[in-house]
């Protein structure tokens, strides 16, 4: 064991950075999740509106962010924004902006899909009794729509915690970037090193997104129960 690869997850301060790592990548994938989510809701909520424009300008910009790499579009905020705009941010809070655009663009989908799913007599009962738009959704629609959407919402939760992966392309130490340090300052003394590094990486990952994606199954199961 004295040379073992498995002694380079714990000279020095190399497990530490490991778990900083993963806690950026947690962090940051969070925070996404939470102005994504609420700014998909308002956007799916507008796609259910009868306004053409709206709806054609919101599925576009659904659509830009399906047909446009995660990667690209990471280098597009961290490359693009402070040269041509101006704008100063940390690498962090880029990778925040650009992750929060893509979980809205996804999200707004998921609330469109869950809202025309409810049983249009439940729609047609909230009018009956006199509420307004706003009410319906508030007090009829949302609330039927939120258990609907919620095995995709947790799925998407998922994508975003192993998409956080990326972001060593923009010098954010993560745990993938973190890793490869690891490594490649143990090269030479610890060949075999990779192999545990990446695997305690792995390891991390699933521990993480594993009771998410056996939340999501569990859940789907009970709604077609």
């Amino acid at each position: 064991m004295a040379h073992s690869g498995i002694n380079v997850l714990f000279e020095g301060s190399n497990f530490a950075r490991l778990m900083g790592g993963l806690w950026t990548a947690v962090w940051i994938a969070a925070i996404s999740l939470i102005i994504g989510l609420a700014l998909g809701t308002i956007f799916g909520l507008l796609r259910t509106l009868k306004s053409r424009i709206i709806r054609l300008i919101l599925l576009l910009y659904l659509e830009f962010f399906r047909i446009v790499p995660t990667i690209v579009l990471l280098f597009l905020v961290y490359y693009i924004l402070p040269r041509q705009f101006n704008v100063n941010m940390p690498a962090t809070w880029m990778a925040v902006l650009a992750f929060s655009l893509w979980v809205a663009a996804e999200f707004s989908d998921i609330v469109r899909g869950a809202l025309e799913s409810v049983p249009k007599h439940q729609r047609e009962s909230g009018l009956a009794l006199g509420l307004d738009q706003w009410q319906l959704f508030r007090y009829v629609l949302l609330p039927q729509a939120v258990r609907l959407e919620l095995p995709a919402t947790i799925n998407l939760a998922t994508r975003v915690i192993k998409t956080t992966s990326l972001l060593m392309t923009i010098s954010i130490m993560d745990v993938i970037n973190v890793g490869q340090q690891i490594v490649e300052a143990n090269n030479q003394s610890h060949p075999t090193g990779v192999f545990w590094v990446y695997g305690l990486i792995f390891i991390l990952y699933f521990i993480v997104d594993y009771p998410l994606s056996l939340w999501a199954k569990r859940l789907t199961a009970k709604q077609h129960y």
